[in-house]
Parts: C-alpha cells; sequence; structure tokens
C-alpha cells in the first residue's frame, strides 16, 4: 500500500484555488447586488448566475478528483478535536458549494426568469414559478451565503494558523507542496 502523499495532487490544487477566486468573486458580487435596489446592478446578476453554475460544476469535479486521489494526513499531533473540525469545515465547505448555486438556480427558477448563460444558452427551470418560494428561496440563498462567508473566513484563518504559526506544513500541502522551512 502506498503511503499517504505529502500534498494534494496538482488537480486538487488547481480546482482549489481556482474555485476559491471564484467564491470570493461570488460573495462581493452578491453583496454589491443586495446592496442596492438600482437597475444598475443588473450586469452583476448577469455575471453572478454564469459563475454560480459554473462552481456547481467544478464541485462536481472537484468532489471527484477528492474520491479518486489521495489527500495528505493532517499532523499526527494535532488535537483530536481540531481534526474533526477540520474535516467537518471542509464538508461543509462542499455542500455549501454544492447547495448554493442550486438554490440560486431554484429562486430564479421559482421568480419565473430565466437562468442565462451568455446570450444564448438557457437552463430549465427546476421549480415552477411561485411567488412564495421565491421569498423563501432568497432569505434562503442568503443565510447560506453569509454561512459560506463565515465558513471561508474560518478556513482561512485554520489555514493561516497552520502555515504561520504551527508550521506543520498543512497550508504548504495545497500551495507549493513543500514543507515549511524551519
Amino acid at each position: 500500500m502506498k503511503a499517504r502523499p505529502e500534498h494534494f495532487a496538482p488537480a486538487a490544487r488547481v480546482l482549489h484555488w481556482t474555485m476559491a477566486v471564484l467564491l470570493i468573486a461570488m460573495l462581493f458580487i452578491g453583496a454589491g447586488m443586495v446592496s442596492t435596489v438600482s437597475e444598475r446592478h443588473e450586469w452583476l446578476l448577469h455575471l453572478h448566475k454564469p459563475l454560480g453554475i459554473a462552481i456547481l460544476a467544478l464541485v462536481i469535479v472537484r468532489l471527484l478528483v477528492r474520491w479518486f486521489t489521495r489527500q495528505p494526513p493532517l499532523p499526527a499531533d494535532l488535537p483530536a478535536i481540531q481534526k474533526l473540525a477540520a474535516k467537518l469545515s471542509h464538508w461543509l465547505l462542499y455542500a455549501l458549494m454544492f447547495i448554493l448555486p442550486l438554490v440560486g438556480w431554484a429562486m430564479i427558477s421559482a421568480a419565473g426568469d430565466p437562468v442565462m448563460l451568455g446570450a444564448s444558452v438557457q437552463l430549465p427551470a427546476i421549480l415552477p414559478a411561485e411567488p412564495h418560494t421565491f421569498a423563501l428561496l432568497r432569505k434562503a440563498h442568503g443565510f447560506l451565503a453569509y454561512l459560506l462567508f463565515l465558513t471561508v473566513l474560518v478556513h482561512l484563518a485554520a489555514a493561516l494558523y497552520h502555515g504561520w504559526i504551527r508550521r506543520d506544513g498543512v497550508l504548504q500541502s495545497m500551495t507549493s507542496g513543500e514543507k515549511p522551512h524551519a
């Protein structure tokens, strides 16, 4: 049996950093959309929809890569509660990256609006148009977006803790793959 790798597979690292940029962009775009009632934010909505679908597709690819590649182990001396928190927070991130685009798609469908991916590609509605469902999904989408933002902040804080304080190779396993110099 092969030893566990010291760093994530290149495909996992590329997907991680690509999705990190997309998620941060989506959070800012979403904040920009809800911060005003002006029609001037419509271009943000036209950007938000295809990025959401891209994130949905990429998280599926990312889960496949995760299932078919070996991940480096967490440090042996890491307390069990931190290991559990790491596993749970990663699965929460995956769940949110999967659920948020679906809730957004359902919300737009319930509003009776098309989900356009560019000028000519339209996704089918996944729910019938219904104002009460739209209102519920809009609240859910906003709540889940805040939860994603909080989870990303905690993930970033944990990465920096491992990279700058513990210097245990966890952060490097997703960046260069190189062990930190003591």
